[in-house]
């Protein structure tokens, strides 16, 4: 029987985690898994829980913050993270194929398979989804002050900043081979989406050791239902304005300091961004038969 412990972000997606808690407590097969549940109280709460348990599962409940907490706690430490996602955009989640349900989240942890991810940094900051700069990261800052969360605040966002959103000049170097380019963003991806199904890098893959980077360079305002299509079926990377890369090491120089944004969450960086990749570092529970297609 394996030790799991659920660490919950009792305030993250504005979902009722009372009703997780009861369905985890009537739903786990707990002839696999012996239980405990534990609510986080402050920002960088769920990283601690998860570093200094003893449990072999580590469970998070709540958004790819709270994800990406857990997942920083237990990344190097032979524990093996699970995920019942409830937030804005569930990218990861998404990507492993686990199910936004929280009951069918509850019901494919017990019968989970085992796998063995990679993770990225970027300037040393953990980062499990995806990075990048641009305007993706202005829309995430934007996002962040936002009063509400969702996909309709999120396409909101994003139209209001591309209206005023100028390309940016970047040298973009990829496992030493340097390229001078504008962008309006870059994005270095570890899964295949930023979220709700919006796929950036459909061939991404969280075990082959290599980051996808999809390149937007400049559009056009008659581009947009062409891009976004394409962003919602699949097909981002088939676009004339999109390039991609694959590579282990990414540097990125900006004219100008600018944001980033790491699993969505946004930061103030400097001109020179150095993005590190880190093979085979974090265990995790995918669904049954997905172990392969990760």
């Amino acid at each position: 029987m394996e030790k799991a412990i659920f660490i919950v972000n009792p305030i993250s997606g504005g979902k009722d985690k009372k009703k997780i808690i009861r369905a985890i407590g009537q739903r786990l097969d707990r002839s696999r898994f012996e239980a405990s549940v534990v609510l986080t109280e402050y920002a960088g709460h769920g990283r601690e829980i998860a570093r200094d348990c003893d449990a072999d599962v580590v469970v998070a409940v709540g958004g790819d913050g709270t994800v990406s907490e857990v997942a920083q706690g237990v990344a190097g430490t032979g524990k093996a993270l699970g995920i019942i996602p409830c937030g804005s955009g569930d990218g990861l989640a998404l990507h492993l194929g686990i199910s936004r349900k929280y009951r069918k989240a509850i019901r494919q942890l017990s019968t989970a398979e085992k796998a063995v991810m990679d993770y990225g940094s970027i300037n040393g900051k953990p980062f499990f989804c995806t990075t990048g700069v641009g305007m993706d990261a202005q829309v995430a800052w934007e996002f962040a002050r936002a009063g509400s969360r969702g996909l309709k605040t999120y396409v909101v966002k994003t139209l209001s900043v591309w209206w005023h959103f100028k390309p940016g000049h970047y040298t973009l170097t990829v496992d030493g081979v340097a390229h001078t380019l504008d962008a309006t963003f870059i994005t270095v991806a570890n899964v295949n989406q930023w979220g709700n199904n919006a796929v950036i890098a459909p061939e991404a893959s969280v075990t082959d050791g290599l980051f996808d980077i999809t390149i937007l360079r400049p559009f056009r305002i008659w581009d947009i239902p062409g891009i976004a299509l394409r962003l919602f079926t699949r097909r981002f990377t088939r676009s004339r304005r999109v390039d991609t890369l694959r590579g282990k090491e990414v540097l990125i120089h900006q004219e100008h300091t600018a944001p980033a944004h790491f699993d969505g969450d946004p930061v103030q960086m400097g001109t020179d961004i150095t993005i590190e990749l880190h093979p085979a570092a974090v265990h995790v529970l995918v669904p049954e038969g997905r172990k392969n297609r990760i």
